[in-house]
């Protein structure tokens, strides 16, 4: 757990002088990945950076584990953090093998335990070993040195991550990619994070909970549902933006709004006349046709044209299916796109687990802001 207690920070003295961080308090659980979100000078970067002692506290205190970040050795606490900027920072003159062991052959580790640490992190940021490790920074993609970046902060596998705009510079494809790939990794690795970001939509998106700042104060610290749905003032409202339930629909699952009713849902094997009584007798617009458990198009009134024919060879392909994994601002955006009001929803197998419409969407928006348990 990292703890900060009444921590401030003041440039200069006198007139003259600023205030970064203003009695700042507030706590980050083990496991959990904490946003620091606001405007540029909100104090968020000097908030990290007094956390590994790259600038000393004026008051208060910072906590690792219950130990005050005062009483470490400077060296042996910033080797025991993580730590990653948004300039990345690779040594050019290093090889990706070499960037990486920076801070394990600093702690003394064997080359063995080394090269096989380099090869796991690669693996798990989906850089093949066999084609990177031997590759100069240079030689990379700026959403490949991104990864290296990540990958040597985890290096010395510490259970405290620094990360300052890690993904800030990175165009938003790649960093959308990576972003995706960090959340994957973090659910394994289970880290203490502290991450700044100047984006709500990457707060939103990667914080178990988010700390937003205004000129060094801590304004508003929870999850994002609860920021979101119920912003603390009126500065929190206007920095999360009038869309904020959009926003919010990427913090919701389609597996938990789906429908999984499979009434509308049909064998390619049956016959077109079997199908077409199915359809009146449901009053449905459309079923779904499956083969083997997994969806492969849908047939309507207009599609069922003769009653010997296999329903399979009548179907309409689906514009596309959407994964149990995705959010709903995903499946909206696939909706809108598409110009469809309903998708089947598979698992990581392919197989059909329901559908999601807009009324779907719709139903979850309302119960989520009518939730009793959300409060300010």
């Amino acid at each position: 757990m990292i703890q900060y207690q009444g921590v401030s920070k003041v440039f200069g003295s006198g007139p003259s002088s600023i205030v970064a961080v203003d009695n700042v308090t507030f706590n980050i659980e083990d496991g959990n990945l904490v946003t620091f979100l606001g405007p540029s000078g909100c104090g968020k970067t000097t908030l990290l950076r007094l956390t590994n002692r790259l600038i000393a506290l004026s008051s208060g205190q910072i906590l690792i584990d219950g130990k005050d970040v005062m009483s470490w050795d400077e060296v042996k606490l910033r080797q025991s953090i993580g730590y990653a900027i948004q300039e990345i920072g690779l040594f050019p003159n290093k090889t990706i093998y070499g960037n990486i062991a920076i801070v394990p052959r600093l702690l003394g580790w064997n080359e063995k335990r080394i090269s096989d640490r380099v090869d796991e992190l690669l693996n798990m940021l989906r850089l093949d070993p066999g084609v990177f490790r031997d590759r100069y920074p240079v030689e990379l993609s700026g959403g490949q040195q991104q990864r290296i970046g990540v990958a040597r902060c985890l290096a010395a596998d510490p259970d405290l991550l620094l990360m300052d705009e890690p993904f800030g510079a990175i165009d938003p494809v790649n960093r959308e990619e990576i972003q995706d790939e960090f959340i994957k990794v973090q659910a394994k690795l289970k880290k203490s994070i502290a991450f700044v970001t100047h984006d709500i939509y990457e707060a939103v998106k990667m914080g178990d909970r988010i700390a937003i700042f205004d000129e060094g104060r801590l304004v508003q610290f929870d999850t994002p549902e609860v920021i979101l749905m119920k912003p603390a003032n009126k500065y929190i409202e206007d920095f999360v933006g009038t869309d904020r339930t959009l926003k919010g629909l990427s913090l919701l699952s389609v597996r938990e709004t789906m429908n999984q009713d499979h009434a509308n849902v049909v064998e390619g094997r049956i016959k077109s006349a079997e199908a077409m009584n199915v359809l009146k007798e449901k009053g449905l617009s459309h079923l779904n046709v499956i083969e083997e458990g997994k969806p492969i198009g849908y047939v309507t009134t207009a599609t069922l044209e003769s009653d010997n024919i296999e329903v399979k060879k009548l179907i309409e392909p689906y514009p596309l299916c959407i994964a149990e994994t995705d959010n709903l601002r995903d499946a909206l955006s696939n909706m809108l796109m598409h110009d469809i009001q309903k998708i089947p929803v598979i698992n990581e197998n392919g197989y059909l687990t329901g559908t999601i419409s807009y009324d779907d969407i719709h139903r979850r928006i309302v119960n989520l802001y009518s939730d009793h348990r959300i409060t300010k």
